[in-house]
């Protein structure tokens, strides 16, 4: 009976705790009858990002200009452009950023290539200085007036182990 309980509590917590998908900011006026042009749209939509919000796909912003960017997708589409070239009208006018994966070229190496190559500069950083020897400073090698000196600040340790 237990064991019964225990695992209802365990579904209903999963139940609770599992992560929804994001709600879609698509109004009811602005799907398009088409099922398989709206499906279209939607994966489009997906891929832009919204200039206002910034982290989040015209798909999923609520921001007006990602509701004339949602329409002006729905208005290529229905005009016959296929997807590449629904993205690449977009693209030509509003740049790279509009993109939520920008073109990997020239301009943007830095962009996807730079977390790695920091990540490799601090590797290297950290494996010169863990493998650099450490030297330890002798007797031989400090001059008679600077043991002498040594001597009276630590005081002469000569007989303890």
């Amino acid at each position: 009976m237990r064991g019964a309980a225990a695992l209802i509590l365990l579904a209903l917590f999963v139940a609770v705790a599992a992560p929804s998908p994001p709600a879609s900011a698509i109004g009811p006026g602005e799907a398009l009858e088409d099922a398989k042009l709206e499906d279209r749209a939607r994966v489009i939509g997906r891929q832009l990002r919204c200039l206002v919000c910034q982290n989040q796909s015209i798909d999923d912003s609520d921001a007006p200009l990602a509701r004339d960017l949602r329409r002006l997708v729905r208005k290529r589409l229905t005009a016959g452009d296929d997807d590449r070239q629904v993205i690449a009208y977009i693209h030509a006018r509003y740049g790279d950023f509009v993109l939520l994966r920008p073109p990997v070229d020239e301009r943007t190496w830095l962009l996807w290539f730079g977390p790695a190559l920091a990540l490799l500069a601090a590797l290297a950083f950290l494996f010169r200085r863990l493998r650099r020897p450490r030297t330890a400073v002798t007797a031989e090698a400090l001059s008679p007036e600077e043991a002498a000196r040594a001597d009276v600040l630590l005081g002469d340790r000569g007989d303890e182990p």
